[in-house]
């Protein structure tokens, strides 16, 4: 199972990342969980510059940009191949 995580004060392309990546997951019909870390001090952690930002499996994989629904799905396909 893959753990995802939206990094992000909460913002309209915090929740627009965490919609594409639930619909990716959906579409892939993977196992996943995707968390939303709002609080400042748990981004920092993962050196970001700009939300939002989305971490696979404790890897940033994207930062400062909301990706395509194709992207993230590459995102998360590379993820299953490297698990």
């Amino acid at each position: 199972m893959l753990t995802i995580k939206v990094l992000g004060p909460g913002c309209d392309n915090c929740k627009r990342l965490a919609s594409l990546a639930e619909r990716a997951i959906t579409n892939l019909a993977i196992e996943a969980r995707v968390e939303k870390l709002t609080d400042y001090t748990d981004i920092m952690k993962y050196k970001i510059l700009a939300t939002p930002g989305l971490v696979i499996n404790e890897k940033v994989v994207c930062a400062g940009r909301v990706p395509s629904q194709a992207e993230i799905t590459t995102f998360l396909t590379n993820a299953l191949i490297t698990a």
